[in-house]
Parts: C-alpha cells; structure tokens; sequence
C-alpha cells in the first residue's frame, strides 16, 4: 500500500495538481484524495482504474508489480 502512496501523490506533484484538482478530475472529494495519499483509505477498483487512465500509467505501476 505504502507503494501507492508514494505514487500516487508523486504523479499528482509531477502534474502539478492539488488534491482538490485531482479530486474533481477523479470525480472525489479532496479528503479522499488526501487519504489515498497517507495511506489511510485505499481506491476502489474503480478509481484505481481512473487514476492509471488519467496519468497514463499502469495499474500495475501503482501499485508497485512494475517499476
């Protein structure tokens, strides 16, 4: 999980989007943004999903099965 974390906030950082930017792209608060982040919460299959498709990765990438 700790993997996705990392992930996930440095493609938002890289694209310089706020949590509230990539939340309403993804179609979610900023909160969940912020605890997908911090490991607090994890995406559904779904947003999994959204996330891969809008940065152009792999699921597999984040959730660290490749490099």
């Amino acid at each position: 999980m700790q993997i996705f974390c990392e992930r996930l906030k440095e493609l938002r950082l890289e694209n310089g989007l706020t949590t509230k930017q990539l939340g309403k792209i993804l179609g979610v608060g900023d909160a969940s943004i912020s605890r997908w982040e911090n490991g607090i919460n994890t995406p559904s299959i779904e947003h999994l999903y959204n996330i891969a498709n809008y940065f152009n990765v792999s699921a597999d990438y984040l959730i660290g099965l490749e490099d």
